[in-house]
C-alpha cells in the first residue's frame, strides 16, 4: 500500500454494506455481504479522481486486514479482490475453504 493511504481509517459502513476509505474528498469502497462469520466481498470501486492511484489496493488491503483481525472468513467474489489474493497468497489463509 502506498504510504499516503497507510493512516487512512477503514470504515465499515453497515447501512450501505460497504468498507470505505476517504481520500481527500473522494471515496474508495468495497461492497460486502455478511452472513454470520463470513464476509463476501462483492465489488470494489473508486471515484474517477482516485483511479490508478492505488486507492483500490489500499481499501482491499485494509479490508482483508479487518477480516483477519476480527476472525471472519472471506468469500472473494469481486474480480479485483480475487486477483489481489492470487498475487498475495498470504491472504489465502482467510478465504473460506468452501468458497
Amino acid at each position: 500500500m502506498k504510504q499516503e493511504f497507510v493512516n487512512l481509517e477503514l470504515v465499515k459502513n453497515v447501512a450501505n454494506n460497504r468498507f470505505e476509505i476517504q481520500v481527500d474528498k473522494h471515496m474508495a469502497f468495497i461492497e460486502y455481504k455478511q452472513n454470520g462469520n463470513t464476509i463476501t466481498l462483492v465489488h470494489t470501486e473508486v471515484e474517477p479522481e482516485l483511479e490508478g492511484k492505488g486507492a483500490a489496493t489500499a481499501v482491499v488491503e485494509k479490508t482483508l486486514d479487518y477480516i483477519e483481525k476480527n476472525n471472519f472468513k472471506l468469500i472473494p467474489i469481486c474480480p479485483f479482490v480475487k486477483t489481489y489474493i492470487q498475487r498475495h497468497p498470504e491472504w489465502e489463509k482467510i478465504v473460506d475453504a468452501n468458497a
